[in-house]
Formats: structure tokens, C-alpha cells, sequence
């Protein structure tokens, strides 16, 4: 009876972890989030309880996704967490970025955090209903996603140039670089953001700081 009552509390326990960071986060209809997913969603409900300085910011925010990648060498067995978040929210976390992404860090053992809008891009081929005429918007090409993923990355850092140089192999490397005040406090995250450009758009980016003449 002892060895059942145990049982009975830990699963009461798990699922009022999972019912209590369950509207932190908000999938397609008929998805349900994978496991990372709740972690994440429940570290935020938990910093909505804890953290007074960003808890009335969080209360209506929430995420639509969230996954773990590797990034760096192998051998190092580095991670870096992606969250997506709804574009229409983004500038609500923004708001609190800073300290929200020092508090999930700490929380995910010092792993790399970087938050971005959850964007959709459309196509040439796009066709508008009969209620939306005209081209596809600016916003959803290809090109203009991929630049926000960079501007988002990096926030709140500013990037002050980019360069495209075409590598000895015959492919396409981006330079951007980022404004130099923020070096110290990005320049630990450089390869992280490199990663995860990758991994999201399957093109090399490399993150710089302009040299600063005497």
C-alpha cells in the first residue's frame, strides 16, 4: 500500500508539472508538445510565480516551440535551445529578453538560449485568395525571413554590417557584423549563432566585430 500511495503521488505530481506550464505553450491544433517542450514551458510558468521583475510581462506570453540542438564541436557536447515564439509576441519578449535568457540559462545548465518569431515564408508560386490581392508580401520571401533570424539571434545586439565573400570551394559565406560595445557580452555566443543560422536556413554565417581604429 505504502509502494502505491508513492506511485500514486509522483504521478499526481507529474501531471500537475505538466497541467501548471501548460499554457505556456501553444501548438498547431492537434499537436502535442514533445517533452523538451514542457521542460522549457514549465520553467516559464515557474519564472511567471518566482521572477517578480519580469512576472507580470510573462503572464501573457507563450511559446509555440522549443528544441535542443548541439552546437560547436562534437567533442565538446555544447547545446543551444531554440524557442519560437509567436511574431505577434516578439516584441513583448524583447521587453524582457535579457533577463529571461539569463533565467532559462541558468535554469538549462548554462546552455545558449536565443528566441525567435516563428515566421512562415511564402513562396513564388504564393497565390492570394480572392479577399488578398497583390503580390506576396515583403515580409515572407525567403530573403527577408532570413535577414529577421539574424536580426532576432542576435538581439538585443545590433548588426551594423553584413558581407557576402565566395569561399575557396566555390561557396557563399555571410559576414555580419555586430556593433562593438556589445562584445562582452556576446562574444562567448558567436559560434552558437552560427549554429543554429545554419541549422535553421542550411547557410554559413559568420558573426564578427568591426575593428575598431585607433
Amino acid at each position: 500500500p505504502e509502494l502505491g500511495t508513492r506511485r500514486a503521488l509522483c504521478s499526481s505530481a507529474r501531471h500537475y508539472t505538466m497541467f501548471t506550464g501548460a499554457k505556456k505553450i501553444q501548438k498547431p491544433a492537434g499537436d502535442a508538445p514533445t517533452d523538451f517542450e514542457q521542460r522549457v514551458a514549465q520553467e516559464l510558468w515557474n519564472l511567471e510565480m518566482s521572477a517578480v521583475e519580469i512576472k507580470s510581462e510573462l503572464r501573457d506570453l507563450y511559446i509555440t516551440s522549443a528544441q535542443e540542438v548541439p552546437v560547436g564541436p562534437v567533442s565538446a557536447g555544447k547545446k543551444a535551445i531554440i524557442i519560437f515564439v509567436p511574431f505577434r509576441l516578439l516584441k513583448q519578449f524583447h521587453k524582457i529578453h535579457v533577463r529571461l535568457v539569463r533565467e532559462l540559462e541558468k535554469k538549462f545548465s548554462g546552455s545558449h538560449v536565443v528566441i525567435l518569431a516563428q515566421r512562415k515564408i511564402l513562396g513564388k508560386n504564393f497565390a492570394r485568395s480572392s479577399k488578398q490581392k497583390g503580390p506576396r508580401p515583403r515580409s515572407r520571401t525567403l530573403t527577408t525571413v532570413q535577414d529577421a533570424i539574424l536580426e532576432d539571434l542576435v538581439y538585443p545586439t545590433e548588426i551594423v554590417g553584413k558581407r557576402t565573400r565566395c569561399k575557396v570551394d566555390g561557396t557563399m559565406e555571410l559576414k555580419v557584423f555586430l556593433e562593438w560595445k556589445e562584445k562582452v557580452n556576446v562574444d562567448t555566443k558567436l559560434e552558437t549563432f552560427s549554429d543554429v543560422y545554419k541549422r535553421l536556413t542550411h547557410k554559413d554565417v559568420v558573426f564578427e566585430f568591426p575593428v575598431e581604429e585607433a
